[in-house]
């Protein structure tokens, strides 16, 4: 039996290594790794990814398929639900880092069962939510960036002192219950800077959204 880890990152600027370091630090004893780099989880369904797709070749009953959320698996509400399911049925537990979710089909108990069912149909509903919100966070932001009585600089206003990268390690890492300094020394970023996403991280993705506008 193997725990197999699933990481995904949507762009070619963005690192896989924190995916891996999260699952350890949760207590996840990796022996494979799975990667997909710069695949997007809403227009890619999982088993079309190069990476994926061996997901669905190489495990088996009794292994056990890792992820930070389940947001990696896809942000897509039928495909993430049903990637699950297919993995539960071929015997495969599913866990999460973040929330410490588990997705097993071995229960045959009807009120259980239909409660993981709701948690899988919730949490692929949220992942979706999420892209959806994302894409209309930018979309927002270059419409506003393009109106002619937009003043440039007023909209933009002062340029992110983080990377996208660095902003979803913070919320990686927020989701983990992790502390400010712990935070600030694996991102580089400053305390307040940690502090200012934290205390609204709509913010600080419109903030990103405007300047890659």
């Amino acid at each position: 039996m193997a725990t197999v880890l699933y990481s995904r990152v949507s762009t070619k600027d963005q690192t896989l290594e924190h995916q891996r370091l999260q699952a350890e630090a949760a207590g996840f004893k990796i022996d494979l790794e799975v990667a997909d780099h710069g695949v997007s989880g809403v227009s890619t369904r999982l088993a079309e990814r190069p990476e994926g797709k061996r997901l669905f070749d190489i495990l088996r009953a009794g292994d056990t398929l890792v992820v930070r959320w389940v947001d990696r698996l896809g942000r897509n509400y039928n495909d993430v639900s049903d990637a699950i399911r297919e993995f539960m049925r071929r015997g495969v537990i599913v866990r999460t880092v973040i929330n410490n979710m588990t997705f097993d089909g071995a229960t045959k108990d009807p009120i259980q069962m239909a409660v993981r069912d709701a948690l899988i149909a919730f949490m692929a509903a949220t992942a979706e939510a999420q892209a959806e919100a994302t894409k209309e966070a930018r979309r927002n932001g270059i419409e506003f960036a393009r109106r002619p009585d937009a003043p440039e600089r007023k909209y933009l206003g002062r340029k992110p002192s983080f990377t996208r990268q660095q902003f979803q390690t913070v919320c990686d890492m927020l989701e983990l219950d992790r502390g400010i300094s712990e935070i600030a020394t694996a991102t580089g970023l400053t305390r307040q800077t940690v502090y200012r996403i934290k205390a609204d991280r709509s913010a600080a993705e419109a903030a990103l959204a405007s300047w890659a506008a």
